[in-house]
Order: structure tokens, then sequence, then C-alpha cells
């Protein structure tokens, strides 16, 4: 009886005994790159559209009829090129009239100038009285006078006919034709008969902030962008083949938007670039010492839209740092604060922990696997 007591008493023992705890999750591995202070050539990205070189739009200084249409719809042409001709009689009429008319007083001013030149050999002698030899010069200057109101008239002719042949007043591309043979068209008429533009060299406007542009004088570059190097990313995401240069930059502040207005110059031999097209203008802000470059791919935003990016400290946990970036090269952001050089961020595998995590941490070169990176949230 007292052995049945005692298997009891061990069985109850055993079944009061206290469960062990489950074991800890293994450590999430992730890859990580020792930061590193350096020099780098700091790049800002700006929206921006492409403008023509130059414009020429095209309307009449006379009135009258379309005679001819002397161009194709979208081709080139050369500066002073024929584009439309008007019907020219009526203005070589006028001309021929005003011609005759200039011929016909500068024979008058013949005579007259004579005469006074008689009246005044006259006059010596007494042979005529004052009055007319003072009538005989008010003659002649009337007749000056009348064949320089004829001159001007015939060149206001002669320019109303020249008129009639409208010409492209630069080379480049010509668009459509709002009026063809036959049409009716009036001096002074708002619509334009087509534009010619010239597409290359071509510009492309953008505007920085007010903020960067103080950030920019307060900082060790330029006051001035004018010269700097630019490049152009085009809306499919190609990079454009051609390098540009920032020409100007606004001496005044838009109220409305409080941007700075600037403008970059690039070739365009292949007429890849249009006007109104949308283009990222990436533009070269100059070089800075002591910065690091951290991966796009490992920066991310926190509620408050700021940029953040994960480290293994030295007790390998995960702690997440709130950056300064200023521009970008290639593709890494230029961090100025929020890390240190010898830092090991996290490059691969952030997604899966947060801060606070134990993980394992390895060096990216040295990482067995390649897990997708971050998204970077810009």
């Amino acid at each position: 009886m007292p052995r049945k007591l005692l298997l009891v008493s061990l069985i109850v023992l055993a079944a009061c005994k206290a469960p062990e705890p489950p074991a800890s999750p293994p450590a999430s591995e992730v890859a990580f790159t020792a930061l590193k202070a350096e020099q780098v050539t700091l790049q800002h990205e700006f929206p921006g559209r492409a403008v023509a070189y130059r414009v020429a739009e095209i309307r009449p200084q006379v009135s009258g009829l379309i005679r001819k249409r002397n161009f194709e719809e979208g081709s080139l042409v050369a500066a002073g090129q024929l584009l439309y001709q008007i019907e020219p009689e009526r203005y070589q009429a006028a001309h021929d009239e005003a011609e005759a008319a200039l011929a016909n007083t500068r024979a008058g001013l013949a005579s007259v100038r004579d005469r006074a030149s008689r009246y005044d050999a006259l006059m010596d002698v007494e042979a005529v009285s004052r009055q007319q030899q003072q009538e005989a010069h008010e003659a002649y200057v009337q007749a000056q006078a009348n064949v320089r109101a004829g001159e001007a008239a015939a060149r206001r002719s002669r320019v109303d006919l020249a008129n009639t042949r409208l010409t492209a007043p630069i080379a480049g591309r010509v668009g459509r034709s709002t009026v063809s043979e036959g049409a009716l068209v009036r001096d002074g008429q708002d619509a334009a008969l087509t534009v010619v533009q010239q597409l290359d060299p071509i510009y492309i406007d953008f505007v920085q902030s007010s903020q960067q542009w103080l950030q920019q004088q307060r900082g060790n570059k330029p006051g001035s962008l004018a010269g700097a190097r630019a490049k152009l990313v085009l809306e499919d995401g190609s990079v454009y083949p051609h390098a540009g240069n920032v020409r100007l930059a606004e001496s005044s502040v838009d109220a409305a938007t409080g941007a700075v207005t600037l403008r970059a110059q690039f070739p365009n031999p292949d007429g890849v670039l249009l006007p109104g097209m949308f283009v990222r203008t990436v533009v070269e802000m100059g070089k800075r010492d002591g910065v690091l470059r951290v991966p796009q791919q490992s920066v991310t935003r926190n509620p408050q839209g700021k940029p953040v990016a994960l480290v293994v400290a030295a007790d390998q946990r995960v702690e997440q740092r709130v950056l300064t970036t200023e521009g970008t090269d290639a593709d890494h952001w230029i961090v100025t604060a929020g890390l240190k050089s010898g830092e090991r961020l996290i490059v691969e595998g952030g997604q899966r922990v947060k801060p606070g995590d134990k993980v394992k941490a390895v060096a990216l070169a040295k990482a067995d696997a390649s897990p997708s990176p971050d998204k970077a949230v810009k």
C-alpha cells in the first residue's frame, strides 16, 4: 500500500511540473554595407518642359487673297524661304502709281529750283521785287517737301508689295497651315497663318524652389547655376543621349509658386525633343566633401514624410535614423546628417525587421541570400 501511494505521488508531481518556455525565434538575417564618407558630385532633379529655341508666328502685313502656299506642313524651311504668296497685282499697281507721282514731283522740283535761282540773279539788278523772290523760294521749299512725300509714298508701296511674299524669318520646322489657296487674310489679324520653330538647339525650362535657392546660396556652391552641366531623363525613363548646360536663372521669385525659373539648353540634332514635352532635368550642383552615398533602395519615408534608413547597432539590434539629404548621385542619395561613417547600413532584408529587433548582420559581399530590396519612396 505505501508503494502505491508513492507511485501516485510521483505521477501527481510530474503532472504539476511547469512547462518549459518556447524557444526564441532565430534572428532575421540582413545584409549591410559599411558607410564611408567621400567626395561626391551633387545632383538635383527638377521637372521641366521643352521650349523651342526660337519661334516665329507668320502673320500677314497686307490684306488680300492667298495665291499660293509654298511649303509642306511639318517640313524644314530655310530662313528667307517663301511660305505664302498674297495676290500682288493691286500692290504692284499702287507702287507703279507712286513711282510715277514721284517722277512728276521731281520734274516740278527742277523747274521751281531754276526759277528761284533766276529770281535771285534778277534781284541783284532789281529786275524783280523782293516779294517775287520770296514767293519763288517758298515754291521751291514746297516742291522739295512734295518730293519727300512722294519718296515716302513710293517706299511704302514698295514695302506693301514686298509684304505680299510671306517668308520664313528663321530656319526651323514649319507647323500646320491655318489657310489654303484662295483664303482672304487681313493686315493685323490675330490668327497666325503658321508657326516656324527652331528646335536645334532646344531649351528646357524648370523651376527651383526658393528654399533650394537659399540652401544653394549658403552652401559651398556658386550663387548661380549658369553654366552647370545638366542631363535629361525622358518620359519613358530613358536617358537623353546629349548633355546640356544651364543658361540662366530668373532674377525674381514667382509670388504664386515660390519658385525660381531656370533654363537649360540642349542639342537636339535628331528632333527627339519637342516643345511642350515633359522631362526630368538632372543638374550637377557642384562637389561636396565628407558626405555619405546611401543606396536609394535603403531609404524609405516615415509617416511625417521624412527620409529614414535602418542601421545595425553595436548590440546587433536595428535602429532607425532620420536623414537629411542633399540631392542624388546616380542611384544614391547624398546624406549630410543622420548617419555616420563606419555605421552598418541595412541594404537587404530591411522589409522583414523593425527598430529594436535583434538581427544577424552579414556583410553584403558575404550574404548567402539575395532578398528583394526595400522599395525606395521618394
